[in-house]
């Protein structure tokens, strides 16, 4: 036996609750919970494009974009293993009457109630070419709109 502590993990429900709460804050443009939720050092990566290190550069980034694209989110699936959250889900990028949506896996490391890591796994080709098309067929066929 050691006098080490062990290491104390937080329960996994309230890292996934966590992680559920920054993005339904992103969707609200509550960026001031998104901030909160956001370790000083959080990295975000989209697999396949460049990664954005640190909080202070992401919310930039984000708060650029208020009032201009909107932003929705609907899980599938979320689950969590000590400090770690994964999810499948769907995203919505929303400008003017075009909605971008397409599906999503995300990885997300977290530490004393602060998301660290935040990456986005998505196939390329649906973002880029099949999600603008129904987007572009959902406005000129309001049936066709993409919904959640």
């Amino acid at each position: 036996m050691t006098d080490e502590a062990p290491e104390t993990l937080v329960p996994t429900t309230d890292n996934a609750s966590l992680v559920e709460k920054f993005l339904f804050a992103l969707a609200d443009e509550d960026f001031d919970t998104v901030e909160s939720l956001a370790a000083p050092e959080l990295v975000w990566q989209n697999v396949g494009l460049p990664s954005i290190r640190g909080r202070a550069r992401i919310m930039a980034l984000l708060r650029r974009g208020e009032g201009k694209v909107g932003f929705a989110v609907k899980f599938h699936r979320i689950a969590g293993e000590g400090n770690t959250v994964l999810t499948e889900r769907t995203d919505a990028i929303i400008i003017g009457p075009l909605r971008l949506q397409f599906w999503v896996c995300g990885a997300f490391e977290l530490r004393d109630g602060q998301i660290t890591l935040w990456r986005d796994y998505f196939d390329l080709l649906d973002c880029l070419v099949k999600a603008p098309l129904r987007a572009i067929a959902g406005i000129a066929i309001p049936s066709l709109r993409p919904r959640f």
